[in-house]
């Protein structure tokens, strides 16, 4: 019994120190040389933070762009999905209710120009991003409501896309918060 006692405890030992110890110090030390020093990048406006760059927030006005549906209603504390199929009638209701809601708040817009992303949620339900084409489905109510040109907010909408990783590792991307915070900056 003392053969696999000892080892066992002083294996237990080391992966203690290993795991709980050298590897969240290597990773917390790794975090200080990204954007926010390991504690998430921020985004301010006018001084002040108004949300995180990884983390998606709800946008309901007109005003702004939405972004991707929340299962977990945008809450960081409790990020999930809602587990529900695509063959769920209760899901595929609530699809349908964010696509007729979609389309009541931007008029011209049909329901095969909604990238399906506006309608469904995230895994995470905490997702920032939307795909180009998400942003630009939203244009002309954005224009419309802020009194501004298309053409401006489009131009917008580009400058913001950020495209795939050396050209290669996924897909391009607009982060909602950073066109909402520079369309508040937009002069009309």
């Amino acid at each position: 019994m003392k053969t696999y006692l000892l080892p066992s405890i002083k294996l237990t030992l080391i992966l203690i120190v290993l795991t709980a110890g050298i590897y969240p110090l290597a990773i917390a030390g790794i975090g200080k040389f990204t954007p926010g020093k390991g504690d998430g990048e921020t985004i301010t406006y006018k001084g002040r933070v108004v949300g995180y760059a990884n983390i998606g927030q709800k946008f309901t006005k007109d005003e702004y762009f939405w972004g991707r549906p929340s299962a977990v209603d945008y809450n960081a504390a409790g990020s999930g999905g809602s587990n529900k199929g695509p063959s769920n009638p209760d899901y595929l209701k609530q699809v349908e209710g964010r696509i007729e809601d979609f389309m009541k708040h931007n008029p011209g817009v049909t329901r095969s120009q909604i990238p399906a992303e506006l309608v469904t949620a995230s895994g995470s339900g905490l997702d920032p991003d939307l795909s180009p084409a998400g942003a630009k489905v939203q244009v002309a109510r954005v224009a419309k409501v802020r009194g501004l040109p298309v053409d401006a907010v489009n131009k917008l909408v580009d400058e913001h896309t950020e495209q795939p990783l050396f050209g290669l590792f996924g897909p391009a991307k607009v982060n909602v918060l950073k066109l909402n915070v520079a369309l508040d900056e937009l002069k009309k």
